[in-house]
């Protein structure tokens, strides 16, 4: 199951360094529903290796103004506290598995 991000927690989780990919969604959103499942078999495959999870938009607004999220799902990628990369829209497990693996080969070079 994908990490749940919050307002409270995103800073010490996902901006505390290593890489993490973070999913951007409400509940009435019909494509969020699409990219969940994806999330959370990556926050499995790759448990130890980066953090994985999800943001509310609607419980969790601070955050979500902090990184200009308009349109969901939007899903930003992290590495060592940064934003490196961001995805808005529906995407596959493969795209978001190549753009992950990239992040994780630069972290152990």
């Amino acid at each position: 199951m994908a990490f749940e991000f919050t307002d409270s927690n995103f800073e010490e989780t996902a901006l505390s360094g290593g890489v993490a990919i973070v999913d951007f969604w409400a509940e009435w959103c019909g494509p969020c529903k699409m990219v969940t499942p994806i999330i959370d078999e990556l926050s499995t495959d790759y448990e130890g290796k980066a953090t994985i999870g999800k943001v509310n938009v609607d419980d969790n607004p601070e955050v979500s103004m902090k990184y200009g999220v308009r349109s969901i799902p939007t899903i930003l990628f992290i590495k060592d506290g940064e934003v490196v990369d961001k995805h808005v829209g529906v995407a596959t497990k493969a795209s978001l598995e190549q753009k992950l693996a990239g992040l994780l080969e630069g972290a152990n070079a």
